[in-house]
């Protein structure tokens, strides 16, 4: 039985600017990942990696061209529908991290999932279990200007994981963490995406990440090309 993609993108075109200064940074870009999938997406700096996750995750919108996600066709749906979307069914792990620096790192994670209407137990049964999976039990209580960066990048990691989305749309996860924690967190996703079928898109400059994903592609003049598995170089 075919399983629909958890990401369907078709000749997606993305142009930013106006008159001389126009940037076309998607050219009919195209993309189909399955269920419980890891893939990769390369590319160097303004090549179009973000601007790709931000029109997958339902934040921006193409030109032109189609994308489902969930079976659900994104670039149709109103504003409202779309923030549901992105509430229930898609986990961000952003560079930035986006962390509220008056909470802690517990309360954090309960805020992202007050938004799907999550009740109190079961949010800090999740959240408490995500910090676990991240080895920052320890760190729960504090806030995040007492965290070092890798660890606020473990607390937006738990965050994402925490919801159990069916996607996780992850930028540089990996930033800032030594390499024995960013394997840990690779084989975590690798594992989540087994257990769960969670869909996980990550973006990176780390040429690790191959060794764990199914598939990845370097994005190269605004289209993605195949990259071979074996190949870790950047």
């Amino acid at each position: 039985m075919n399983v629909p993609p958890s990401v369907l993108v078709e000749n997606v075109e993305r142009s930013f600017g106006q008159g001389d200064t126009i940037v076309h940074v998607l050219r009919g870009l195209s993309l189909s990942v399955c269920p419980g999938e890891l893939v990769a997406l390369y590319g160097p700096s303004g090549s179009g990696k973000t601007t790709l996750l931000n029109l997958i995750g339902a934040l921006d919108r193409p030109d032109s061209g189609r994308i489902e996600v969930i079976e659900r066709d994104i670039v149709k749906m109103g504003e409202r529908a779309r923030a549901r979307l992105r509430r229930r069914e898609i986990g961000f792990i952003f560079q930035s991290y986006t962390l509220l620096p008056t909470y802690t790192a517990l309360e954090n994670i309960d805020l992202a999932l007050r938004l799907p209407g999550l009740g109190y137990f079961e949010r800090r049964k999740r959240a408490n279990s995500a910090l676990a999976a991240v080895g920052l039990s320890a760190w729960a209580s504090h806030v995040p200007d007492e965290l070092s960066g890798g660890q606020r990048q473990r607390v937006a990691i738990a965050r994402a994981l925490a919801l159990r989305p069916a996607l996780i749309l992850a930028d540089e996860p990996t930033s800032g963490l030594d390499t024995a924690t960013a394997r840990r967190i690779l084989t975590l996703f690798r594992g989540v995406a087994e257990a769960q079928k969670t869909t996980f898109l990550i973006v990176s400059h780390d040429p690790m990440i191959v060794e764990y994903v199914d598939h990845a592609y370097d994005l190269q003049d605004g289209r993605l090309a195949p990259r071979l598995i074996e190949d870790a170089s950047t």
